[in-house]
């Protein structure tokens, strides 16, 4: 890291304003990213943005969208399959990657899922990388997360 790059200010830029950074997981997180499923990860969370729809990744190729989908377009996701399943969705206020209107589309995709085995974290002050990296993580999304896996 250079000196005087504020790289969490950087990543805030990308992720939204994180509310617990631990600054020394910042350096050693940026030291690895980004990785390329990253990248692909950002192209598809774009894409799915721009068309207002939860399909796979589009490879903007009609031949390559047929190698991988057996169709020239990426197929929706279907989520009928995870209207039985249990689920822990948890989000954050601050997120810019997945904000609260993304999450509000993914749950109504999940309108039809058992009520009963789906459980949806709001936490208004964390953003994107607060999930990974914030020094109050554990206590605010792992333990309630680990708590549900035990319930099941």
């Amino acid at each position: 890291m250079k000196p005087g790059v504020d790289c969490t200010n950087l990543l805030t830029s990308f992720t939204g304003q994180n509310c617990c950074l631990n600054s020394s997981i910042v350096d050693v997180f940026l030291e690895h990213e980004p990785q390329s499923t990253a990248t692909k990860n950002t192209i598809h969370l774009s894409q799915m943005i721009r068309e207002g729809t939860l399909a796979m990744y589009d490879y903007e190729d009609e031949d390559e969208n047929m190698e991988h989908y057996g169709q020239p377009t990426p197929p929706v996701y279907n989520m009928k399959p995870f209207q039985m399943t249990f689920l822990f969705l948890s989000y954050g206020g601050q997120d810019a990657l997945s904000d609260v209107n993304d999450v509000q589309l993914l749950l109504e995709s999940l309108k039809d899922h058992d009520g009963d085995k789906l459980v949806v974290q709001y936490r208004e002050d964390y953003a994107h990388a607060d999930y990974v990296m914030a020094s109050n993580a554990k206590q605010a999304v792992y333990d309630p997360l680990i708590a549900f896996f035990k319930l099941q």
